[in-house]
Protein backbone atom coordinates (compact mmCIF):
# COMPACT_ATOMS: atom_id res chain seq x y z
CA UNK A 1 0.00 0.00 0.00
CA UNK A 2 1.42 3.39 -0.99
CA UNK A 3 1.73 6.22 1.50
CA UNK A 4 -0.84 8.23 -0.43
CA UNK A 5 -3.43 5.47 -0.13
CA UNK A 6 -2.60 4.50 3.45
CA UNK A 7 -5.65 4.79 5.70
CA UNK A 8 -3.54 6.08 8.55
CA UNK A 9 -2.10 8.87 6.41
CA UNK A 10 -5.29 9.78 4.51
CA UNK A 11 -6.18 12.65 6.87
CA UNK A 12 -4.44 14.73 9.52
CA UNK A 13 -6.80 13.75 12.32
CA UNK A 14 -5.83 10.08 12.07
CA UNK A 15 -2.16 10.12 13.16
CA UNK A 16 -2.29 13.31 15.22
CA UNK A 17 -5.38 12.42 17.26
CA UNK A 18 -4.12 8.89 17.93
CA UNK A 19 -0.53 9.84 18.77
CA UNK A 20 -1.71 12.90 20.67
CA UNK A 21 -4.00 10.77 22.85
CA UNK A 22 -1.28 8.22 23.58
CA UNK A 23 1.17 11.03 24.37
CA UNK A 24 -1.36 12.67 26.71
CA UNK A 25 -1.68 9.43 28.67
CA UNK A 26 2.08 8.82 28.75
CA UNK A 27 2.73 12.42 29.77
CA UNK A 28 0.76 11.96 33.00
CA UNK A 29 1.66 8.29 33.44
CA UNK A 30 5.36 9.17 33.49
CA UNK A 31 5.11 12.53 35.25
CA UNK A 32 3.41 11.37 38.45
CA UNK A 33 5.94 8.62 39.41
CA UNK A 34 8.82 10.83 38.22
CA UNK A 35 7.56 13.73 40.33
CA UNK A 36 7.23 11.40 43.34
CA UNK A 37 10.78 10.11 42.86
CA UNK A 38 9.98 6.55 41.76
CA UNK A 39 11.57 6.88 38.30
CA UNK A 40 13.62 9.24 36.14
CA UNK A 41 13.14 10.52 32.61
CA UNK A 42 16.45 11.57 30.94
CA UNK A 43 15.22 15.10 30.30
CA UNK A 44 17.12 18.28 31.10
CA UNK A 45 13.84 19.67 32.43
CA UNK A 46 12.59 19.12 35.95
CA UNK A 47 9.44 16.95 36.19
CA UNK A 48 7.11 19.96 36.54
CA UNK A 49 8.71 21.89 33.67
CA UNK A 50 8.69 18.80 31.43
CA UNK A 51 5.01 18.30 32.28
CA UNK A 52 4.25 21.93 31.38
CA UNK A 53 6.15 21.79 28.09
CA UNK A 54 4.74 18.50 26.90
CA UNK A 55 1.16 19.49 27.70
CA UNK A 56 1.33 22.90 26.05
CA UNK A 57 3.82 22.31 23.22
CA UNK A 58 3.57 18.56 22.64
CA UNK A 59 0.03 17.34 23.21
CA UNK A 60 -1.86 20.54 22.34
CA UNK A 61 -0.13 21.19 18.97
CA UNK A 62 -0.78 17.59 17.94
CA UNK A 63 -4.53 17.94 18.52
CA UNK A 64 -4.60 21.38 16.89
CA UNK A 65 -2.78 19.95 13.87
CA UNK A 66 -5.23 17.06 13.61
CA UNK A 67 -8.19 19.44 13.79
CA UNK A 68 -6.87 22.09 11.39
CA UNK A 69 -5.52 19.65 8.80
CA UNK A 70 -9.04 18.22 8.68
CA UNK A 71 -10.97 21.51 8.89
CA UNK A 72 -8.91 23.68 6.52
CA UNK A 73 -9.70 21.57 3.42
CA UNK A 74 -13.39 22.10 4.22
CA UNK A 75 -12.78 25.84 4.56
CA UNK A 76 -10.79 26.15 1.32
CA UNK A 77 -12.06 23.33 -0.91
CA UNK A 78 -8.45 22.23 -1.46
CA UNK A 79 -7.06 18.68 -1.08
CA UNK A 80 -6.08 17.59 2.42
CA UNK A 81 -2.47 16.96 3.39
CA UNK A 82 -1.86 13.21 3.20
CA UNK A 83 0.68 10.55 2.37
CA UNK A 84 4.41 11.36 2.54
CA UNK A 85 3.99 15.09 3.42
CA UNK A 86 1.69 14.18 6.31
CA UNK A 87 4.11 11.47 7.44
CA UNK A 88 6.97 14.00 7.42
CA UNK A 89 4.95 16.37 9.60
CA UNK A 90 4.10 13.57 12.05
CA UNK A 91 7.75 12.51 12.26
CA UNK A 92 8.73 16.12 12.92
CA UNK A 93 6.32 16.20 15.86
CA UNK A 94 7.60 12.84 17.15
CA UNK A 95 11.21 14.04 16.86
CA UNK A 96 10.35 16.94 19.16
CA UNK A 97 8.88 14.61 21.78
CA UNK A 98 11.92 12.31 21.69
CA UNK A 99 14.33 15.26 21.80
CA UNK A 100 12.70 16.75 24.91
CA UNK A 101 12.51 13.37 26.64
CA UNK A 102 16.24 12.71 26.00
CA UNK A 103 17.51 16.28 26.35
CA UNK A 104 19.67 15.33 29.32
CA UNK A 105 21.68 13.24 26.88
CA UNK A 106 21.60 15.26 23.65
CA UNK A 107 21.67 18.66 25.32
CA UNK A 108 18.93 21.21 25.83
CA UNK A 109 20.04 23.38 22.88
CA UNK A 110 19.68 20.52 20.40
CA UNK A 111 16.39 19.46 21.99
CA UNK A 112 15.01 23.00 21.82
CA UNK A 113 16.05 23.40 18.18
CA UNK A 114 14.30 20.15 17.27
CA UNK A 115 11.16 20.80 19.29
CA UNK A 116 10.78 24.34 17.92
CA UNK A 117 10.47 23.15 14.32
CA UNK A 118 6.93 21.75 14.38
CA UNK A 119 4.74 24.81 15.05
CA UNK A 120 6.25 27.14 12.40
CA UNK A 121 6.02 24.40 9.78
CA UNK A 122 2.37 23.82 10.71
CA UNK A 123 1.66 27.58 10.54
CA UNK A 124 3.24 27.81 7.08
CA UNK A 125 1.23 24.82 5.83
CA UNK A 126 -2.04 26.30 7.15
CA UNK A 127 -1.25 29.77 5.73
CA UNK A 128 -0.37 28.28 2.33
CA UNK A 129 -3.75 26.57 2.15
CA UNK A 130 -5.69 29.60 3.36
CA UNK A 131 -3.98 31.88 0.83
CA UNK A 132 -4.32 29.41 -2.05
CA UNK A 133 -7.97 28.82 -1.16
CA UNK A 134 -8.62 32.57 -0.78
CA UNK A 135 -9.98 31.96 2.71
CA UNK A 136 -8.27 34.85 4.46
CA UNK A 137 -10.99 35.21 7.12
CA UNK A 138 -9.33 32.34 8.98
CA UNK A 139 -5.87 33.91 9.00
CA UNK A 140 -6.52 34.69 12.67
CA UNK A 141 -6.18 30.97 13.45
CA UNK A 142 -2.68 30.95 11.95
CA UNK A 143 -1.89 34.10 13.93
CA UNK A 144 -2.96 32.39 17.16
CA UNK A 145 -0.68 29.46 16.33
CA UNK A 146 2.11 31.98 15.81
CA UNK A 147 1.52 33.25 19.35
CA UNK A 148 1.77 29.67 20.65
CA UNK A 149 5.12 29.32 18.88
CA UNK A 150 6.30 32.61 20.42
CA UNK A 151 5.30 31.24 23.83
CA UNK A 152 7.40 28.12 23.19
CA UNK A 153 10.44 30.24 22.25
CA UNK A 154 9.92 32.25 25.45
CA UNK A 155 9.58 29.00 27.42
CA UNK A 156 13.09 27.89 26.44
CA UNK A 157 14.49 31.39 26.95
CA UNK A 158 13.10 31.63 30.48
CA UNK A 159 14.28 28.16 31.45
CA UNK A 160 17.79 28.54 30.02
CA UNK A 161 18.22 32.11 31.34
CA UNK A 162 16.44 31.92 34.70
CA UNK A 163 15.87 28.22 35.41
CA UNK A 164 12.13 28.78 35.88
CA UNK A 165 9.03 29.58 33.83
CA UNK A 166 7.00 32.71 34.59
CA UNK A 167 5.40 34.22 31.50
CA UNK A 168 5.66 31.48 28.87
CA UNK A 169 3.28 28.98 30.42
CA UNK A 170 0.66 31.69 31.04
CA UNK A 171 1.09 32.95 27.48
CA UNK A 172 0.63 29.45 26.07
CA UNK A 173 -2.41 28.65 28.22
CA UNK A 174 -3.98 32.00 27.37
CA UNK A 175 -3.38 31.41 23.65
CA UNK A 176 -4.96 27.95 23.71
CA UNK A 177 -7.95 29.06 25.79
CA UNK A 178 -8.53 31.97 23.40
CA UNK A 179 -8.32 29.54 20.45
CA UNK A 180 -10.87 27.24 22.14
CA UNK A 181 -13.15 30.24 22.68
CA UNK A 182 -12.84 31.16 18.98
CA UNK A 183 -13.22 27.65 17.52
CA UNK A 184 -15.76 26.57 20.16
CA UNK A 185 -17.82 29.62 19.32
CA UNK A 186 -18.08 28.30 15.77
CA UNK A 187 -18.47 24.56 16.07
CA UNK A 188 -20.57 24.24 19.23
CA UNK A 189 -23.50 26.40 18.02
CA UNK A 190 -23.25 24.81 14.55
CA UNK A 191 -23.26 21.20 15.78
CA UNK A 192 -25.94 22.05 18.34
CA UNK A 193 -28.15 23.68 15.72
CA UNK A 194 -27.71 20.74 13.34
CA UNK A 195 -28.72 18.27 16.04
CA UNK A 196 -31.66 20.34 17.31
CA UNK A 197 -33.13 20.73 13.84
CA UNK A 198 -33.21 16.95 13.41
CA UNK A 199 -34.03 15.75 16.90
CA UNK A 200 -35.38 18.47 19.15
CA UNK A 201 -36.89 21.31 17.12
CA UNK A 202 -37.20 24.60 18.92
CA UNK A 203 -35.06 27.60 19.64
CA UNK A 204 -31.65 27.38 17.96
CA UNK A 205 -28.31 28.99 18.79
CA UNK A 206 -27.93 32.48 17.31
CA UNK A 207 -25.18 33.10 14.73
CA UNK A 208 -21.88 34.65 15.76
CA UNK A 209 -22.56 38.32 16.41
CA UNK A 210 -21.87 41.41 18.48
CA UNK A 211 -22.26 39.62 21.82
CA UNK A 212 -19.65 37.05 20.81
CA UNK A 213 -17.27 39.79 19.70
CA UNK A 214 -17.70 41.51 23.05
CA UNK A 215 -16.99 38.25 24.90
CA UNK A 216 -13.84 37.68 22.86
CA UNK A 217 -12.67 41.26 23.43
CA UNK A 218 -13.11 41.02 27.21
CA UNK A 219 -11.42 37.60 27.17
CA UNK A 220 -8.42 38.93 25.28
CA UNK A 221 -8.05 41.81 27.75
CA UNK A 222 -8.41 39.48 30.75
CA UNK A 223 -5.84 37.01 29.43
CA UNK A 224 -3.33 39.74 28.57
CA UNK A 225 -3.66 41.21 32.06
CA UNK A 226 -3.35 37.72 33.60
CA UNK A 227 -0.09 37.18 31.73
CA UNK A 228 1.25 40.60 32.71
CA UNK A 229 0.28 40.05 36.37
CA UNK A 230 2.88 37.27 36.56
CA UNK A 231 5.56 39.98 36.53
CA UNK A 232 3.62 43.03 37.75
CA UNK A 233 1.63 42.23 40.90
CA UNK A 234 -0.08 45.64 40.84
CA UNK A 235 -2.05 44.43 37.81
CA UNK A 236 -3.55 41.47 39.69
CA UNK A 237 -6.76 43.27 40.81
CA UNK A 238 -7.40 44.54 37.27
CA UNK A 239 -6.71 41.09 35.85
CA UNK A 240 -9.06 39.60 38.46
CA UNK A 241 -11.93 41.91 37.57
CA UNK A 242 -11.39 41.34 33.84
CA UNK A 243 -11.34 37.54 34.36
CA UNK A 244 -14.61 37.68 36.31
CA UNK A 245 -16.20 39.71 33.51
CA UNK A 246 -14.89 37.30 30.87
CA UNK A 247 -16.25 34.32 32.82
CA UNK A 248 -19.72 35.86 33.05
CA UNK A 249 -19.64 36.78 29.36
CA UNK A 250 -18.78 33.22 28.37
CA UNK A 251 -21.41 31.67 30.62
CA UNK A 252 -24.02 33.97 29.07
CA UNK A 253 -22.62 33.20 25.63
CA UNK A 254 -22.90 29.47 26.23
CA UNK A 255 -26.49 29.73 27.47
CA UNK A 256 -27.35 31.30 24.12
CA UNK A 257 -26.14 28.06 22.47
CA UNK A 258 -29.05 26.06 24.00
CA UNK A 259 -26.92 23.51 25.91
CA UNK A 260 -29.86 21.88 27.73
CA UNK A 261 -31.49 21.00 24.43
CA UNK A 262 -28.67 18.57 23.63
CA UNK A 263 -28.76 16.54 26.86
CA UNK A 264 -30.12 13.45 25.06
CA UNK A 265 -27.05 13.24 22.79
CA UNK A 266 -23.72 12.99 24.67
CA UNK A 267 -21.66 13.57 21.52
CA UNK A 268 -23.04 17.13 21.34
CA UNK A 269 -23.68 17.65 25.05
CA UNK A 270 -20.04 16.88 25.85
CA UNK A 271 -18.97 19.90 23.81
CA UNK A 272 -21.07 22.08 26.12
CA UNK A 273 -19.82 20.33 29.28
CA UNK A 274 -16.20 20.81 28.20
CA UNK A 275 -16.68 24.45 27.25
CA UNK A 276 -18.15 25.16 30.70
CA UNK A 277 -14.64 24.85 32.14
CA UNK A 278 -13.54 27.89 30.11
CA UNK A 279 -15.79 30.39 31.94
CA UNK A 280 -15.32 28.46 35.19
CA UNK A 281 -11.56 28.86 34.81
CA UNK A 282 -12.00 32.60 34.28
CA UNK A 283 -14.20 32.93 37.37
CA UNK A 284 -11.90 30.89 39.64
CA UNK A 285 -8.82 32.73 38.38
CA UNK A 286 -10.50 36.11 38.79
CA UNK A 287 -11.64 35.31 42.32
CA UNK A 288 -8.17 34.05 43.23
CA UNK A 289 -6.46 37.18 41.90
CA UNK A 290 -8.83 39.49 43.78
CA UNK A 291 -8.56 37.51 47.03
CA UNK A 292 -4.83 36.77 46.60
CA UNK A 293 -5.73 33.10 47.06
CA UNK A 294 -3.29 30.65 45.48
CA UNK A 295 -5.75 27.77 45.82
CA UNK A 296 -8.39 29.55 43.74
CA UNK A 297 -5.95 30.64 41.04
CA UNK A 298 -4.50 27.12 40.84
CA UNK A 299 -8.02 25.72 40.58
CA UNK A 300 -8.75 28.15 37.75
CA UNK A 301 -5.55 27.16 35.98
CA UNK A 302 -6.46 23.47 36.08
CA UNK A 303 -10.05 24.21 35.13
CA UNK A 304 -8.59 25.62 31.94
CA UNK A 305 -5.96 22.91 31.35
CA UNK A 306 -7.67 19.70 32.47
CA UNK A 307 -11.19 20.78 31.49
CA UNK A 308 -11.00 23.52 28.88
CA UNK A 309 -8.13 21.79 27.06
CA UNK A 310 -8.38 18.12 28.06
CA UNK A 311 -12.14 17.65 27.98
CA UNK A 312 -12.65 19.87 24.92
CA UNK A 313 -10.02 18.06 22.89
CA UNK A 314 -11.64 14.71 23.65
CA UNK A 315 -15.09 16.07 22.79
CA UNK A 316 -13.81 17.35 19.43
CA UNK A 317 -11.69 14.28 18.74
CA UNK A 318 -14.54 11.81 19.28
CA UNK A 319 -16.97 13.76 17.10
CA UNK A 320 -14.47 14.37 14.30
CA UNK A 321 -13.33 10.75 14.29
CA UNK A 322 -16.87 9.42 14.09
CA UNK A 323 -17.83 11.89 11.39
CA UNK A 324 -14.78 11.25 9.20
CA UNK A 325 -14.85 7.47 9.56
CA UNK A 326 -18.45 7.07 8.44
CA UNK A 327 -19.94 6.43 11.89
CA UNK A 328 -23.27 7.66 13.21
CA UNK A 329 -22.94 11.03 14.96
CA UNK A 330 -23.96 9.67 18.33
CA UNK A 331 -21.84 8.71 21.34
CA UNK A 332 -22.30 5.07 22.37
CA UNK A 333 -22.33 4.18 26.08
CA UNK A 334 -18.70 3.05 25.90
CA UNK A 335 -17.61 6.55 24.88
CA UNK A 336 -19.55 8.13 27.73
CA UNK A 337 -18.29 5.62 30.30
CA UNK A 338 -14.65 5.27 29.27
CA UNK A 339 -13.83 8.71 27.81
CA UNK A 340 -16.27 11.45 28.84
CA UNK A 341 -16.92 10.46 32.46
CA UNK A 342 -13.25 9.96 33.44
CA UNK A 343 -12.07 13.26 31.94
CA UNK A 344 -14.83 15.24 33.68
CA UNK A 345 -14.11 13.49 36.99
CA UNK A 346 -10.36 14.07 36.47
CA UNK A 347 -10.98 17.78 35.97
CA UNK A 348 -13.18 18.05 39.04
CA UNK A 349 -10.63 16.12 41.10
CA UNK A 350 -7.79 18.36 39.91
CA UNK A 351 -9.78 21.49 40.76
CA UNK A 352 -10.69 19.94 44.10
CA UNK A 353 -7.03 19.18 44.87
CA UNK A 354 -6.27 22.89 44.48
CA UNK A 355 -9.20 23.99 46.64
CA UNK A 356 -8.76 21.28 49.28
CA UNK A 357 -5.00 20.90 49.83
CA UNK A 358 -5.59 18.48 52.69
CA UNK A 359 -7.06 16.01 50.20
CA UNK A 360 -4.32 16.39 47.57
CA UNK A 361 -2.84 12.93 48.09
CA UNK A 362 -6.25 11.42 47.33
CA UNK A 363 -7.53 13.77 44.61
CA UNK A 364 -4.31 14.22 42.60
CA UNK A 365 -3.85 10.48 41.86
CA UNK A 366 -7.58 10.25 41.02
CA UNK A 367 -7.21 13.15 38.59
CA UNK A 368 -4.19 11.51 36.98
CA UNK A 369 -5.99 8.17 36.72
CA UNK A 370 -9.07 9.75 35.16
CA UNK A 371 -6.96 11.61 32.58
CA UNK A 372 -5.01 8.46 31.64
CA UNK A 373 -8.16 6.31 31.37
CA UNK A 374 -9.90 8.90 29.18
CA UNK A 375 -7.08 9.28 26.67
CA UNK A 376 -6.16 5.60 26.57
CA UNK A 377 -9.90 4.97 26.22
CA UNK A 378 -9.95 7.19 23.14
CA UNK A 379 -6.95 5.33 21.68
CA UNK A 380 -8.54 1.96 22.38
CA UNK A 381 -12.09 2.73 21.25
CA UNK A 382 -11.34 5.10 18.38
CA UNK A 383 -8.01 3.72 17.16
CA UNK A 384 -9.79 1.11 15.01
CA UNK A 385 -11.99 3.84 13.50
CA UNK A 386 -8.93 5.96 12.77
CA UNK A 387 -7.43 3.06 10.82
CA UNK A 388 -10.67 2.56 8.89
CA UNK A 389 -11.18 4.19 5.53
CA UNK A 390 -13.84 6.92 5.96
Amino acid sequence: MSLASSRFLSGGFRPFFLFGAVHAALMIGLWVPWFLGFMHVPSAFSPVVWHQHELLFGFVPAIIAGFLLTAVPNWTGRPALKGAPLLALVLLWLAGRIAIATSETIGLTAAAATSLLFLPVLVLLILRELIAGKNRRNDKVAAILGLLFAAQVLFFHEYIRFGRIELASRMAIATVIFLIAVIGGRIIPTFTGNWLRKNNPGREPPPFGTFDLAAMGVSALALILWIAAARTEALAPFAGMACLAAGLFHFARQLRWQPLGTRREPLVAMLHVAFTFVPLGFLLTGAGLLADDVGLTTAGLHGWTAGGIGAMTLAVMTRATRGHSGQALTAPPSTVLIIYTPIVLATLARIGAALLPGSTMLLLPLAALGWIVAFLGYAGLYGPLILRKG
